[in-house]
């Protein structure tokens, strides 16, 4: 018998979608609520390491994944120069092991279409444009209400509703979300025959310039600057801006800049940063992924250990028979340091950007391989 019986998850990202797969395919009745009005809201492209793609074959996908996505084993590296030069390329570690490619790219809705359409099959009851706007438990449960009016009783709640999450709000942590100073623009796109794998350049005028294939005939490309206000740009202003900074960069990055043309495909955020102290929960509401923990994607972490946390929650929650101590107790040993140390790692890559220090990049992504190589 498992600790839960029903449970609620809020938000349907890759934790949450992860965590009501793991819980519905064991007996357990989800219910997941999602704030945006349908799935293709949720994003835009994705770079999955090995590990995640590990936790994508736990929760039945991985097949469908592998033929929708773009797989690649090498990241190569490019001069800011008028021709985009190689300088070298190093094959990525396959933290997921040998039976996992070691990086795949994704659409980021194709992808939680993808788990969303799992998680019907096996249970879960998706609600659309809905979140919950009150909490209240006891000893035995949570009396969740609606958004939508509706009200629900649950044996545990998951709060896995992103960076600026409702739920740990209403359970009452605060928590400081920073920025690292740093801001990402992202357009998503076709891709050009050339593009086989990730390119990263680095100087210029951004920090990063980069590009990763999401799919036959699809990649998502990036340029990391300084963190500033791009809030009173149109959205053609900010297609301008992209296309701009983007002229610095040669090689593929002159094929991918023509593809530039559509304004609502461009997106700009920055990086931002934060992991909660143990414990996760307080009491039958727990958070997890971007709400627990939130990595700049620096190393490409941050839907790996979304996932992560999804599996291990999953697992314990089925395996042990009571939502007790020694449950939690076990759930923040197999996560927070982990999610801790890759987050540190991200954000030490990220300084030694700003502050353009010659860090020793290679260990720092060996020491996060290794960590991650091992399941959560």
């Amino acid at each position: 018998m498992s600790a839960v019986q029903n449970v609620l998850v809020v938000g349907g990202g890759l934790a949450g979608a992860g965590a009501a797969i793991r819980l519905a395919r064991a007996g357990v009745a989800v219910d997941l609520v999602e704030v945006k009005p349908d799935v293709h809201a949720l994003g835009s492209g994705i770079t999955l390491q090995g590990n995640a793609l590990r936790e994508l074959d736990g929760l039945g996908v991985w097949g469908t994944a592998r033929e929708r996505g773009y797989a690649f084993d090498v990241t190569g590296f490019r001069a800011p120069d008028p021709v985009g030069t190689e300088l070298f390329a190093v094959p990525d570690a396959k933290t997921g092991g040998p039976e996992y490619p070691a990086v795949m790219g994704m659409s980021r809705p194709e992808l939680a279409q993808l788990l969303h359409d799992r998680a019907a099959e096996v249970g879960v009851k998706l609600r659309y444009a809905t979140t919950t706007t009150d909490l209240a438990q006891d000893a035995d449960g949570v009396d969740v209400t609606f958004s939508d009016g509706s009200s629900g009783r649950y044996d545990l709640v998951v709060g896995a509703d992103g960076v600026r999450s409702w739920t740990r709000r209403m359970i009452g942590i605060e928590l400081e979300t920073r920025s690292t100073g740093m801001g990402i623009w992202r357009s998503f796109g076709p891709r050009p025959a050339s593009v086989t794998r990730t390119d990263l350049f680095y100087g210029g005028p951004c920090y990063i310039a980069g590009y990763c294939p999401t799919g036959e005939d699809s990649l998502y490309a990036y340029l990391v600057e300084d963190a500033q206000d791009r809030s009173t740009l149109t959205p053609e202003e900010q297609l301008a801006t992209m296309r701009g900074l983007s002229q610095a960069y040669h090689g593929p990055w002159d094929e991918i800049r023509e593809t530039l043309t559509d304004p609502s495909k461009v997106n700009y955020t920055w990086f931002e940063t934060h992991v909660l102290p143990a414990p996760w929960n307080r009491g039958r509401v727990v958070l997890i992924g971007d709400a627990a923990h939130t990595c700049p994607p620096t190393i490409a972490q941050g839907g790996a250990q979304a996932l992560e946390d999804a599996a291990v929650l999953g697992s314990l929650l089925v395996e042990r028979d009571a939502l007790d101590d020694d449950l939690w107790d076990a759930f923040h040993d197999r996560r927070v340091e982990r999610a801790r140390t890759v987050v540190e790692a991200s954000n030490q890559l990220a300084q030694w950007q700003l502050d353009h220090v010659q860090g020793d990049i290679p260990s720092l992504m060996r020491t996060v391989a290794q960590l991650v190589s091992q399941p959560a």
